[in-house]
């Protein structure tokens, strides 16, 4: 019998069209869901709120290894009928893990959201993780694992973690260690599964031409059997990681030098994440931003400059990244420090501003066309807030943002000397 807690209140957006509605299963496990009736497609996940942050040092990369796994057999499926199972409709499967989370998704037409439930539940939930299949897996990442070591500009963001996380499971890279991989047995992500994959850490989101109380009927169905212990995980807070370390360089036979600085921020429930949004978004998105405009095109030191934001459950990270000849390491590393040191002396002029807050918010709508950036944008949101933030919301919340705040928070986090700094050179 399903059972359920609905949301008092469904929202429904002008701007973004579209009907949001959450149910909560008597399990535990929570079904939210954004209806845009013009489409003909579902992208439809399965969250967990586990991701390399909740791993212990030898267990370093087993949310990554165990996403990996679930696609190569369940009791039910073998490899090559969990690959054909939603291709043969027109249709696609996949899965990706981060620090906090793991989600395993579909993207199918609107007539197939009972297959897709069927396959996401079952490759979450049954999966064998038969010994040989593992090994041959392990050698799968372990490329994976050497490609992004070959690839510079993706590797240093990993090794700019640790040296803020050097001794916090936050530091840890999602894929794991080369070591860690080749010893994981299958009664460790037996184990994982159990300990995580409970129901009051399960999510299923779905976006697009979806009947929510069909998509509640369905989740129950395949889901709702579930039983576990009501109680979060137990992370280690982020306040309590030791120190950053300033500086470290590595060494690569390349031809341009990679560098990438930033510090500690806010967390995603922080009020002064929209400033910080729209003082990065100026900072560093574009061609148009100032470190772009300065750096490259005013006086040539880098071929790529970007800054970003990251924002966790208990913290956040900003940082640049450039890649420049190894001459102009200095150079260019003094000029991204100028720029901080503008934003928190001198107030952003009016029509700067209006042109960034354009830039956010036409971003933020360009994405409403695609259903899996809705879906994920909805399912991390109730995993992070348990609730929704309609894009009306969030699109007010950008427009409100003053020069006084956008001050306020870059005088907050980009002080020079909580900054770290990583540089791989050409050896």
């Amino acid at each position: 019998m399903l059972r359920v807690r609905r949301t008092p209140n469904s929202a429904h957006s002008q701007v973004e069209n579209a009907l949001y509605r959450k149910t909560t299963l008597s399990n535990g496990i929570r079904v939210v869901s954004e209806t845009i009736s013009h489409v003909r497609s579902v992208s439809l996940g399965s969250w967990a709120n586990v991701g390399s942050r909740d791993e212990a040092g030898p267990q370093n990369g087993i949310s990554h290894f165990l996403e990996h796994m679930a696609f190569k057999g369940t009791r039910h499926r073998n490899v090559r009928e969990i690959a054909q199972s939603l291709e043969s409709l027109g249709g696609y499967l996949n899965a990706f893990t981060t620090k906090e989370q793991t989600c395993y998704y579909a993207r199918v037409l609107d007539t197939n959201i009972h297959e897709a439930m069927d396959v996401l539940s079952d490759i979450m939930l049954n999966a064998t993780f038969k010994r040989r299949e593992m090994e041959k897996e392990k050698l799968v990442v372990i490329e994976e694992l050497k490609n992004a070591e070959d690839d510079p500009e993706d590797i240093i963001h990993d090794y700019f973690e640790k040296t803020l996380f050097p001794r916090h499971s936050l530091g840890n890279p999602v894929i794991g260690t080369e070591a860690n991989v080749r010893g994981f047995r299958q009664e460790d992500l037996k184990a994982h599964v159990r300990a995580h994959y409970r129901p009051t850490q399960i999510v299923v989101a779905a976006a697009g031409n979806v009947d929510h109380d069909l998509l509640a009927r369905l989740v129950n169905r395949y889901l709702g059997h579930l039983r576990g212990e009501d109680e979060p995980n137990s992370r280690q807070p982020a306040s309590g990681a030791a120190k950053s370390e300033k500086v470290k360089e590595y060494q690569r036979p390349i031809a341009q030098a990679h560098i990438c600085l930033g510090t500690l921020c806010f967390s995603v429930k922080h009020p002064h994440r929209y400033p910080l949004m729209v003082a990065n978004t100026l900072l560093g998105e574009g061609m148009s931003s100032r470190l772009y405009q300065t750096i490259r095109e005013k006086h040539g030191l880098a071929y790529s400059v970007y800054s970003f934001v990251s924002l966790l459950s208990d913290t956040g990270v900003f940082g640049t990244y450039l890649g420049a000849d190894k001459k102009n390491v200095k150079a260019a590393v003094e000029l991204v420090f100028h720029e901080l040191e503008k934003l928190k002396k001198t107030p952003v002029s009016r029509a700067e501003l209006q042109r960034t807050k354009a830039q956010i918010k036409g971003t933020l709508m360009l994405g409403l066309e695609n259903m899996s950036g809705r879906m994920t944008r909805l399912g991390s949101a109730e995993l992070y807030l348990e609730s929704y933030i309609s894009l009306d919301t969030i699109l007010k919340k950008v427009d409100a943002v003053t020069p006084d705040e956008i001050l306020e928070v870059s005088n907050d986090v980009f002080h020079q000397d909580r900054f770290s700094t990583v540089v791989i050179r050409p050896s």
